[in-house]
C-alpha cells in the first residue's frame, strides 16, 4: 500500500487523483498547514527534508517526492499508459515537455507567492514578490493555453497533464481568471472535473468550490 502525505486542496491532490485512477491502494496521512504550523513541518521533515507535499511512501518504504517524478514512476510501476504516454507514443515528447513546464515553471510561482515572508523581508518587498510571481504565472498560463490541442491538452488523448490543469487552476488566479483569459485551459479543467472516477477526490480537496 502507498502512503500519501497530504493536505486537502494542496499539491498532494496531483498524486491522489493518479493513485485513484490507477486503482492503487493507498492511505492518506494528513499534515497541517506547512506554511503556518511548525508542527506540520516537523512531522514531514523526517521523510522529506524540505517538508513539501506531495510526499509519497512507496509500498517498499522508499520515499518519493516531486509530482512529475511520481507521475512517471507510477506509470512505469503499473505498466499503464493512460496517464503518461509510453515511450513509443507520438504524444510522448509533448507530454514530457509540458508536464515538466508546469512543475518547473508554474508551480514555483505558488512556492514564492503563497508566503513571501519566507524569502524577503518587509511588507513592500513581500507584496512585490507576490505580485511579480502572480504576474509571471499568468504569462506562463497563456503560453500553455497556446499549446492546448483539445478536447484534452494533448488532443484526443487524456493524460496526467489534464489532472494538473484541473487542480492548479483552482489556485491563484483561480477559475474565473482562466475562463476569461485561457478558455481552452478552462475547458480542459472542467472536463477533468467531470470525470466520475475523481468525483470524491475533487470534492474532498475542494469542498467549497466543487463547481468552476
Amino acid at each position: 500500500m502507498y502512503s500519501l502525505y497530504e493536505r486537502a486542496g494542496w499539491g498532494s491532490v496531483l498524486v491522489e487523483t493518479q493513485l485513484t485512477l490507477s486503482e492503487l491502494k493507498y492511505r492518506l496521512e494528513a499534515v497541517g498547514d506547512l506554511l503556518t504550523e511548525p508542527q506540520a513541518r516537523d512531522r514531514l521533515a523526517p521523510v522529506n527534508p524540505i517538508a513539501q507535499i506531495p510526499t509519497l511512501i512507496l509500498p517498499d518504504g522508499a520515499v518519493m517526492t516531486e509530482s512529475a517524478a511520481i507521475t512517471l514512476l507510477l506509470a512505469e510501476t503499473t505498466g499503464r499508459d493512460d496517464l503518461a504516454p509510453g515511450a513509443a507514443a507520438p504524444e510522448r515528447a509533448r507530454f514530457l515537455r509540458w508536464l515538466i513546464f508546469m512543475v518547473a515553471n508554474i508551480y514555483p510561482t505558488f512556492t514564492y507567492g503563497d508566503k513571501p515572508a519566507r524569502f524577503v523581508a518587509g511588507d513592500a518587498g513581500r507584496a512585490s514578490l507576490r505580485a511579480n510571481a502572480d504576474a509571471y504565472a499568468q504569462r506562463l498560463w497563456r503560453i500553455l493555453e497556446a499549446e492546448v490541442s483539445g478536447p484534452w491538452f494533448l488532443g484526443e488523448r487524456f493524460s496526467a497533464i489534464d489532472i494538473f490543469i484541473a487542480a492548479m487552476t483552482r489556485w491563484r488566479p483561480e477559475r474565473p481568471w482562466f475562463a476569461a483569459h485561457t478558455p481552452k485551459l478552462a475547458t480542459v479543467a472542467a472536463s477533468a472535473d467531470a470525470l466520475p472516477a475523481l468525483a470524491s477526490v475533487w470534492a474532498r480537496n475542494f469542498p467549497a468550490r466543487a463547481e468552476p
